[in-house]
């Protein structure tokens, strides 16, 4: 997963696929490929399209992997991560549910902060890296590797129908909004990466597109891969 100082959850546009058969759910065991909101900016932008984890996705532009490498470090870059699973997971005891998936303490994040951390099994081996955002709105949005989707989900799922048999107020709601990734914005003046707090943990601050006060940043696409 690229590490990402910034995520926007939500762009009011809707993921697209391919055609199906009438009443056939999608599966990414099937060869039928998705496209982001993005994808025809992909292709007018000489995206070399190619498949991954059911997704059809840009591995290059026109311009160089080095070009654009550096130019990410120096400067900034939106990446495309549509693709990626994202979740929320709501009600009053979303944190407690989280806490017990993931290494960190999210019960500490401030409101449309984020962090970066890990899906552990039950005995204490990583399944998955993800990112989780308190937002303002009372809800944990998550965001995880498109490549586990499924593994991912079900152990969330799992964990949700084992808190709610246990009287717990906590759910879960897959999103299939667009969803970008700000990377990149050069050191800050202390020396120190932006996002990252003074305990050296990444973090980063989440918004809307079209937020107050989160003008749309001069960095260019690039394709991004888990």
């Amino acid at each position: 997963m690229q590490r990402a100082m910034t995520v926007v959850p939500h762009l009011g546009l809707r993921l697209q696929a391919l055609p199906l058969a009438l009443g056939r759910p999608l599966s990414r065991a099937q060869d039928v490929l998705r496209r982001t909101p993005l994808y025809d900016f992909h292709l007018a932008h000489g995206g070399k399209m190619v498949a991954f984890a059911g997704w059809s996705l840009p591995v290059q532009y026109r311009d160089s992997h080095v070009d654009s490498h550096l130019h990410t470090r120096r400067h900034c870059s939106l990446f495309d991560v549509s693709h990626m699973l994202q979740t929320k997971i709501l009600g009053c005891d979303r944190v407690k549910l989280m806490e017990s998936l993931v290494v960190g303490d999210i019960a500490e994040l401030r409101p449309n902060q984020g962090t970066l951390s890990l899906f552990t099994n039950e005995g204490g081996g990583i399944e998955d890296d993800l990112i989780v955002t308190s937002t303002s709105e009372g809800y944990l949005y998550v965001v995880s590797n498109a490549g586990c989707w499924d593994k991912d989900l079900a152990l969330m799922q799992g964990k949700v129908r084992e808190l709610q048999n246990m009287g717990s107020d906590v759910s879960l709601e897959v999103v299939d909004n667009a969803l970008l990734a700000l990377q990149d914005l050069g050191a800050s003046s202390s020396g120190s990466p932006p996002g990252c707090s003074s305990a050296g943990k990444p973090r980063g601050e989440a918004g809307r597109a079209g937020s107050s006060g989160q003008p749309a940043p001069r960095g260019r696409p690039l394709p991004v891969w888990e």
